[in-house]
């Protein structure tokens, strides 16, 4: 049987089972001709499908990105949802693809490309979640599967965050400074006033990590990833501070006698770390620190104080040193009990009234010269009585001494006497030796200056023969002197304006040697 009818429908077989509108076509051509045909739409077909998977199903997010998935399919979202948190279900995906190269079927999804979330270092990443259920009225950390803050932050790093699901709000690290403490204030919390069973902290100022409120604990310096909706943290200054007691801050007090005294001085504190937050809670800043608690304990202990002594005392050095050292006390024992430690007190300047001042002044000035007088006298006639005593002593000792001393001068000349004696022959021995020495030397010091005389001699004689041999040589003794000046004189001549006459310039130089002694004159 001819295997092409059996490409043709059964309804048609039925129909035209011997119809001659079908051709009959060769068994071998009939086989090779399907099976290419089938074989090119087969490869078309798989070229087409990989063209359209690679162009149209292919995700690839490059690095620093994610793919976001959209599923075109499936169940619809409640009217609450925003996110496809469970399977199968239509929407934005909560699950995010990172780098790398994905296929998906366009027909069921569809993805967008953003970028990842990059936290910088000294900064952190607050979540805010966008789906889930709506927070407890009250609430502003959310729970787990609740819309709004996420209680826990990112650090500096790189996170795959789907920004349909979560925004991340970049906030600045909490820096606690060396020689600060960061007092913590609870944003978040039970009110102290809604449960007052939870009293862990013992103090009423201070809240438990349950409560909202400050919280009895400090940060010690250093860097802090902590999310700024659920703690704030204010730094505290623990290093010394200096606080100067002048112009509209110096103390005024009126003295017993009604005068008016001024008091200009220097104050240095510091805050106590365990009271940084009990005290900044009550009291404040460094400047509320100082305008309520150590200015009005000085100006209160000043004034009490100050009533009780007159002006003058205020003058005077001791009565100003004692009054400086009680201040300090007072401030350190007042002080103390609010977590603020007084290191040091200084009073510069008490400046009473100027119309007493240099009155007062004189007078305390002639006081303590009458003073130093006395002290004088009393030093004088100290001094004499000593100096009879001393007198006596001396005269007592001097007797003694003068005993003492003569005999002390017998016996020493004695002694004296036998050394000299022996140093005396000693001397005229080495005398002996040093005259033979002397004589041999003077010798030997003639013998020497004998034989450098002959030296010398010898010496003349042989330069006074060559000089005689070189002035017969040149007919005399003015030859060689001239031939030696012009020796001399030559190598240093450039040019010489004059004439030939005898009587001119060059006649030192063009005048001809002298004949020798015995020529006769044609």
């Amino acid at each position: 049987m001819d295997d092409s009818n059996n490409l043709l429908p059964i309804s048609l077989k039925k129909k035209f089972s011997k119809a001659a509108f079908i051709p009959k076509i060769p068994h071998f051509w009939s086989n090779w001709s399907m099976r290419s045909a089938w074989m090119m739409l087969a490869g078309l077909f798989l070229i087409l499908f990989s063209a359209w998977v690679w162009f149209f199903c292919r995700i690839e997010p490059e690095n620093g990105m994610i793919a976001i998935l959209i599923r075109k399919t499936g169940d619809p979202l409640p009217a609450h949802q925003i996110l496809a948190e469970k399977p199968g279900q239509k929407g934005i995906q909560l699950a995010v693809l990172p780098e790398g190269r994905y296929f998906r079927n366009p027909y069921t999804w569809s993805w967008r490309l953003s970028r990842i979330t990059d936290i910088p270092a000294g900064k952190l990443g607050v979540m805010v979640r966008l789906y889930g259920q709506d927070p407890p009225a009250g609430n502003i950390i959310a729970g787990d599967g609740q819309k709004g803050i996420v209680a826990d932050v990112l650090r500096p790093g790189k996170y795959r965050i789907n920004p349909y699901a979560n925004t991340v709000q970049l906030v600045d690290a909490v820096n606690i400074r060396p020689g600060h403490v960061g007092v913590v204030v609870s944003l978040v919390g039970q009110d102290i006033f809604q449960n007052t069973a939870i009293t862990a902290s013992g103090d009423e100022f201070l809240v438990t990590d349950l409560q909202k409120g400050t919280q009895n604990r400090v940060l010690d310096p250093g860097t802090y990833y902590l999310n700024p909706f659920i703690v704030n943290v204010v730094e505290v200054n623990l290093q010394s501070q200096r606080f100067e007691m002048s112009g509209i801050d110096a103390i005024s007090f009126l003295t017993q006698d009604g005068f008016d005294v001024r008091v200009e001085g220097t104050i240095e504190f510091n805050i106590i770390r365990q009271e940084a937050a009990r005290l900044t809670h009550r009291v404040g800043d460094i400047e509320d620190i100082v305008q309520k608690i150590i200015l009005p304990r000085a100006r209160g202990y000043s004034r009490i104080e100050g009533s009780k002594k007159r002006a003058v005392d205020f003058i005077v050095g001791e009565s100003r040193q004692q009054f400086e050292n009680n201040l300090e006390k007072h401030l350190h024992q007042t002080c103390q009990v609010w977590g603020i430690a007084i290191n040091s007190v200084l009073i510069r300047n008490i400046i009473p009234p100027d119309e007493i001042a240099a009155v007062i002044r004189d007078r305390e000035i002639a006081v303590q010269e009458a003073r130093k007088y006395n002290q004088q006298i009393q030093q004088s006639k100290s001094k004499a009585e000593l100096v009879r005593q001393e007198m006596l002593a001396k005269q007592n000792s001097a007797r003694v001494a003068a005993d003492t001393q003569k005999l002390k001068a017998v016996i020493e000349a004695r002694q004296r006497m036998a050394v000299d004696l022996v140093g005396a022959e000693r001397e005229l021995e080495v005398a002996k030796i040093d005259q033979q020495a002397a004589e041999a030397k003077a010798g030997a010091i003639v013998v020497e200056a004998q034989a450098e005389k002959d030296v010398v001699h010898m010496q003349n004689l042989a330069e006074a023969e060559v000089l005689t041999e070189r002035a017969k040589a040149f007919g005399g003794g003015d030859n060689l002197a001239r031939y030696a000046f012009q020796t001399r004189l030559a190598p240093r001549i450039d040019t010489i304006l004059t004439s030939d006459q005898p009587q001119g310039l060059g006649r030192s130089i063009l005048m001809t040697p002298a004949k020798p002694a015995g020529e006769v004159k044609k």
